[in-house]
């Protein structure tokens, strides 16, 4: 049986990720699917991240629009590294 995955992309088009694993520890090389395709890299975690939450797949400035499913999910209100941690602190998604 291979490796599970910590991340999955669902789209070629994301620049986030969503963490699958509990306990994501800052540092951790992840192994990130993208399940459109079932292609697949690699990005080290730069926090400890919860499961669920999403992960940056590169540098982003304030104002800079996240990209999930393919579809704009929302605005980022604050930067996040890549491999860093995105969620309320610095992304206004569209759904609150």
């Amino acid at each position: 049986m291979g490796e599970h995955p910590h991340l999955l992309v669902h789209d070629k088009a994301d620049n986030v990720g969503v963490v699958v694993i509990e306990g994501l520890t800052a540092g951790t090389e992840m192994l990130c699917v993208v399940t459109e395709d079932n292609s697949d890299f690699r990005l080290t975690a730069q926090a400890d991240i919860p499961i669920g939450h999403k992960v940056a797949l590169q540098d982003f400035a304030e104002g800079d629009t996240a990209i999930k499913y393919g579809e704009d999910i929302g605005k980022f209100v604050g930067s996040a590294e890549k491999g860093g941690h995105v969620h309320t602190h610095n992304l206004k998604t569209k759904r609150w």
